[in-house]
């Protein structure tokens, strides 16, 4: 079983070492867009995540912050304006515009996890499951916890037999598998010339 288990863990690199120089055309989008590392290289986690110091006024760094500098305001949409009360008009901290993604969170979605507006609700209903946190001690390699631990398990390595094609192991492979998100125009990555 041991045997089966090593023989199917094999990648090409195993049997042609040679291909270990070479980088194909998606990689760079496996690293930097969906933050999956490739060869069991680390991640860099500090490049995620907001600014405080931007948020509070100013960030010392400018340009060179490893961190997002996202505007605090305008962030959320005005709930007196989604119902048409708002008397603030252009001097409104918040946004004027229909952005589901944007809205207040629902306040009966998130104490009694029923909002009876369903589909209709103006407001955006977020699964309480999907704000845990990261384990820090899954991150590091091992969580006393395992599968019954309240923090996300997230898998940071991309298996190398589904990146080629294929994984015997399906969902039961230890590594991460990542999802087929096309990206926008914008977010296209060129081929480099050989």
């Amino acid at each position: 079983m041991a045997q089966a288990q090593a023989q199917a863990q094999a990648t090409l690199v195993d049997f042609e070492p040679a291909l270990r120089n070479y980088q194909l055309d998606f990689e760079e989008y496996t690293v930097n867009k969906l933050k999956l590392a490739l060869n069991g290289e680390g991640v860099k986690t500090d490049d995620v995540g907001i600014c405080k110091f931007f948020l509070k006024g100013h960030c010392h760094k400018g340009n060179n912050c490893q961190y997002q500098h996202i505007k605090a305001g305008k962030s959320v949409v005005c709930k007196h304006w989604v119902r048409a009360l708002c008397k603030k008009g252009d001097d409104c901290d918040f946004l004027h515009n229909y952005n589901l993604r944007k809205m207040p969170q629902c306040q009966f979605f998130n104490q009694y996890k029923v909002c009876y507006a369903g589909d209709a609700c103006l407001y955006l209903h977020i699964d309480p499951d999907a704000e845990r946190k990261e384990c820090a001690w899954y991150a590091r390699g091992f969580c006393k916890h395992g599968p019954k631990c309240r923090n996300l398990h997230v898998r940071r390595i991309a298996c190398q037999n589904y990146i080629t094609g294929f994984c015997p192991l399906g969902p039961k492979c230890p590594d991460a598998h990542p999802k087929d998100e096309v990206p926008t125009s914008n977010e296209v990555i060129k081929p480099k010339d050989f």
